[in-house]
């Protein structure tokens, strides 16, 4: 027998003669010492855990230690700059946003100017007045092939599905978009009573399950689709090819968590795994997918339908857009996601190693669009830590149309940033199906914290637009924002990410960076 259970052994023996000894006491100490001599025999004879076996429930101090470091690291030693995926100030200052406190910051700036990596803008000396802007900027999303172009808010909630959140955070988006008049993705698990019951703006997303809308051999129904596109508030569908946050990594809804509800909603059998394959099924080259899209854009009698995408093969994208050319179909809208992008559950090797981060993506699928002579046809909407009024400046600056928020939308709700989505045991009740969990989120007032931070978000991105000197989202262009690149050298992200010359592409004898690209994509094949 191992010195350590002697020694444990013989101090519970000795605790039990002490109590003998003053019998008054000796039921209230077994209270105590009995579930102590239990845990310890337990600990002793279980094999999972070493440190455990060896040091019966002292062992057990260091998992307890594991468990808390999270969040002792964030509320005591984390500076406010420092934290991931969000800082403590980005945090605040959502949360400020959404209660309307006060969010003016004392002192300067904590952030080191002198830093690589440290970005600003360009301000104006013939700063505008705020009073001459538009205080609720929107884009027209409908090319001329769509015969219902939709209105939409240059700041609107990302996909996030029914079942990663809970009922009552699908509420309070949903009514916080009715509220300040802008739009709700569904993400791809479907659409909800949850999307719908407050009447907000509603982007239907689409995924490889095609959830909502998918036939019994896990294909695409045309029949199920026409019926959920029915509802009057759906004012866009989404195609969603991939999510920054594991791009390429098909999923699994196990069959515990398929519950007659869920399975309703998605429109698949209850009770069963459902796999979500990491490609579509309903199309397989290029022309294929415009083919779809076309299709969809018909079914849904014209409603606007674009796709969403984190940049992966360059020359895929290329692909995508000879087919445009070669076909005459133009998705109406493309959603350029961020591998920074977040996710209630994924591998941490697709997490932090897959796909193209927002920005080079963002910037690339610009200027393929605009090599081909075919942005104009197209709105691009993009998506990736989109919090604060400097990253909507920042994003559009680099050829962004409009942004979409997820992780800033549930903070916005109350998220803590616990970082325990994909463990159903989120405290705030965001990323959660328990019920007494989700009950302690009050659906009214997180409703107005929604609309709250999206409206003080977009007052502070026109401030910025303001100082630039403009008055239209349109004039944005990336030479107004500088990027630290070492203590000395400091670029534009016009010089970081040149403007390609309007159709260049389309010339025979183009000769620039894109070349080996043109050269290697088909509209026929990925």
């Amino acid at each position: 027998m191992r010195k350590q259970f002697i020694i444990f052994t013989v101090i519970i023996l000795l605790l039990e003669l002490m109590a003998w000894l003053w019998m008054p006491v000796l039921l209230w100490s077994l209270v105590i010492i009995m579930p102590l001599l239990i845990w310890g025999f337990y600990d002793y004879f279980q094999k999972p855990r070493a440190i455990a076996r060896n040091f019966p429930i002292l062992g057990r101090g260091r998992y307890w230690m594991e468990m808390l470091r999270p969040k002792i690291y964030q509320y005591f030693i984390e500076s406010d700059i420092d934290g991931r995926p969000f800082n403590r100030q980005q945090r605040a200052l959502v949360y400020t946003r959404a209660k309307r406190e006060i969010d003016t910051n004392p002192f300067g700036t904590q952030l080191n100017v002198y830093e690589p990596g440290y970005e600003w803008m360009n301000h104006s000396i013939m700063a505008k007045n705020f009073n001459e802007l538009s205080k609720d900027p929107r884009i027209i999303v409908g090319n001329e092939q769509c015969r219902q172009p939709y209105s939409l808010s240059i700041f609107n909630i990302s996909a996030m599905s029914f079942g990663s959140l809970s009922e009552n955070a699908q509420l309070a988006l949903n009514g916080g978009a009715k509220l300040g008049n802008f739009a709700h993705n569904t993400g791809e698990g479907g659409v909800s009573p949850y999307h719908l019951q407050p009447g907000g703006d509603i982007i239907y997303q689409i995924g490889t399950g095609y959830f909502g809308c998918r036939a019994e051999d896990g294909g695409f129904s045309a029949e199920s689709f026409i019926e959920t596109v029915a509802h009057p508030q759906i004012k866009m569908i989404e195609l969603k090819l991939s999510q920054g946050a594991k791009p390429g990594h098909g999923g699994i809804l196990p069959a515990k968590k398929n519950t007659p509800e869920i399975a309703a909603i998605r429109k698949i059998k209850p009770g069963i795994d459902v796999h979500s394959p990491p490609y579509h099924k309903a199309f397989h080259t290029p022309e294929g997918m415009l083919l779809f899209i076309q299709q969809l854009r018909e079914l849904s009698s014209g409603r606007p339908v674009g796709f969403k995408l984190c940049i992966g093969e360059k020359r895929e994208f290329v692909a995508i857009c000879e087919a445009m050319i070669k076909t005459q179909i133009f998705p109406d809208f493309i959603t350029i996601d961020g591998g920074e992008g977040g996710s209630g559950a994924a591998p941490l090797e697709f997490s932090n190693y897959v796909g193209f981060p927002l920005r080079e993506g963002l910037a690339f699928a610009f200027d393929c669009l605009v090599g081909f002579g075919i942005k104009s046809n197209i709105k691009l909407l993009a998506s990736g830590k989109v919090s604060t009024g400097f990253d909507l400046f920042r994003t559009m600056a680099l050829g962004a149309d409009a942004c979409n928020s997820a992780r800033g939308m549930m903070l916005a709700l109350g998220c803590i940033q616990a970082l325990e989505c994909n463990t159903n045991t989120c405290p705030t009740g965001i990323a959660t199906q328990d019920k007494w969990l989700m009950a302690g989120l009050d659906v009214s007032d997180k409703t107005k914290r929604v609309a709250n931070f999206h409206k003080y978000t977009i007052h502070a991105f026109l401030e910025l637009l303001g100082a630039a000197g403009l008055t239209e989202t349109t004039q944005l262009r990336r030479w107004h924002i500088n990027r630290r690149i070492n203590n000395t050298l400091v670029q534009t992200y016009e010089e970081l990410f040149p403007y390609i010359e309007k159709g260049s592409f389309l010339h025979r004898g183009y000769d620039g960076p894109y070349k080996k690209l043109l050269v290697e994509a088909e509209p026929y094949e990925f």
